[in-house]
């Protein structure tokens, strides 16, 4: 037995010898960023000589193999791919292949095949490969941040609960994000599952972190405004009987209002935090097609419009692909001064009036709801509102001339009125008295007197 050990290894030195040897590797890369070039280098060894070089890109789980590089010694000379020089009489090879701007389709793995003729018959090739796997990084290309379920009303009387939507897309891999407030990070909770619904997920818990201060003087002041308004149409907010219950025992007489030109009304009781919000978060990822993630991340807690009216939101990304943190930030704030234009600025009788709101004396977060009502009757169409920043009369009639029209505008910070008046002139091409207050043509006066005499002068003759 001793005396075969030393055969064997005789013999597989002699086998060597005839076939030759090989051995490939390929240099390992750090991930990349798209648009960076990268160069692949293949590096072999071997004593034997060469037959060819191919380079292979690996897709659909290695099913298909796409040459993307091709060296046959048999066919050319041409060694600008090859670098080699002897050591310790081996001959080694490097093989490169650059990729001048990758691209996210570039990400996956690739493979250096190498071949070489054997010793003993240059019919036979003796193969060896190495492979290496590509990792491309994309930095986010998109960050917004969006308010969830608005527009939105404002209420007075109770806490509501406030959710923050931040989407970060064409990321790759997926980023962190975060949200700050005023400059500060935020301590969140996070939750595991989505909230299905964001009005009921803190409920248990806003009784215990808000209470309203019994304010009995700006609460008879917001609603000696409520009674006022049923008067005229749709309050400027929710109805009271929504946020109020009959044990707080509030009992109010009925106020009349002084309608001014312009009402802005925030009027809300007190809410005390005696803590800190509580601030819950959720993140979802989702997959795109062309390889890179979509992040949602999710920020709700309970409003408060006294402490959150003009506080900065900042929802910031960190990607191994970015050098700083990106972000976008949003102020929430409510509605203020809106701008009301009225074209034609001359209404006559018979135009149709468009009113519009065109903008605030601030920029508003979240986007406001508009609601229109005339103050003491319905609209022209029978309605008592219309919503919408835009309010269109049709045909107006002489009877609407002196009405006022109020535009409630309102996000869950905050609402404002503003009331405009509709001047109606003559129309000189509709003779006066030609329309009923639907604004329809109607017979002259004068036609009716003249065939009431027709008539009773046939009805003498005949008699």
């Amino acid at each position: 037995m001793k005396r075969l050990l030393p055969l064997c290894f005789l013999v597989s030195k002699l086998f060597h010898a005839v076939l030759g040897y090989l051995t490939v590797s390929i240099e390992p890369l750090p991930p990349v960023v798209v648009g960076d070039a990268v160069t692949l280098k293949c590096n072999f060894k071997t004593d034997g000589r060469m037959r060819e070089i191919v380079w292979y890109r690996v897709t659909d789980g290695g099913t298909i193999k796409q040459k993307i590089f091709t060296f046959d010694a048999m066919f050319s000379t041409n060694q600008s791919h090859m670098e080699n020089y002897r050591k310790r009489e081996d001959l080694v090879y490097q093989s490169t292949v650059r990729l001048p701007e990758v691209r996210i389709s570039d990400n996956g793995p690739y493979e250096c095949h190498v071949g070489i003729y054997d010793r003993a018959t240059r019919e036979k090739v003796v193969l060896a490969s190495g492979n290496i796997f590509l990792n491309v990084m994309s930095p986010p290309t998109s960050i917004s941040v969006i308010a969830a379920d608005t527009p939105a009303p404002f209420s007075r009387y109770q806490a509501q609960n406030f959710t923050l939507v931040c989407i970060v897309s064409g990321g790759k891999p997926a980023p962190m994000v975060y949200f700050k407030r005023d400059g500060e990070l935020i301590e969140v909770v996070p939750l595991m599952e989505p909230p299905l619904n964001a009005a009921g997920l803190q409920e248990g818990r806003s009784s215990r972190n808000l209470f309203r201060e019994a304010d009995d003087t700006k609460m008879h002041r917001s609603l000696s405004l409520l009674n006022g308004e049923e008067r005229g149409g749709r309050p400027s907010t929710e109805q009271p009987s929504k946020g109020l219950t009959p044990e707080q025992g509030l009992l109010f007489s009925p106020a009349t209002e002084v309608m001014p030109e312009t009402v802005v009304s925030r009027e809300f009781p007190r809410w005390i935090q005696n803590m800190e919000p509580v601030y819950y978060f959720h993140h979802t990822h989702i997959p795109i097609s062309d390889g890179t993630v979509e992040v949602r991340a999710i920020l709700m807690w309970t409003l408060n419009p006294q402490i959150d009216n003009e506080a900065l939101f900042s929802c910031e990304v960190k990607h191994p692909a970015l050098s700083m943190s990106m972000q976008s930030e949003v102020t929430l704030v409510a509605p203020k001064g809106p701008k009301i234009t009225m074209t034609p600025t001359r209404a006559r009788v018979g135009d149709t009036v468009r009113i519009l709101v065109q903008g605030f004396q601030n920029e508003v977060f979240p986007e406001p709801m508009f609601t229109w009502t005339r103050v003491g009757s319905r609209l022209l169409d029978g309605s008592t509102e219309h919503d919408g920043k835009e309010l269109v009369l049709e045909r107006v009639p002489a009877e609407l001339n002196g009405s006022m029209y109020r535009c409630t505008a309102q996000n869950p910070l905050g609402s404002t009125d503003t009331h405009t008046r509709l001047i109606v002139f003559e129309n000189p091409n509709i003779p006066r008295g030609a329309e009923d207050s639907n604004g329809s043509t109607s017979a002259n006066p004068n036609h009716f007197r003249i065939l009431l005499a027709f008539i009773l002068t046939v009805t003498l003759e005949m008699t």
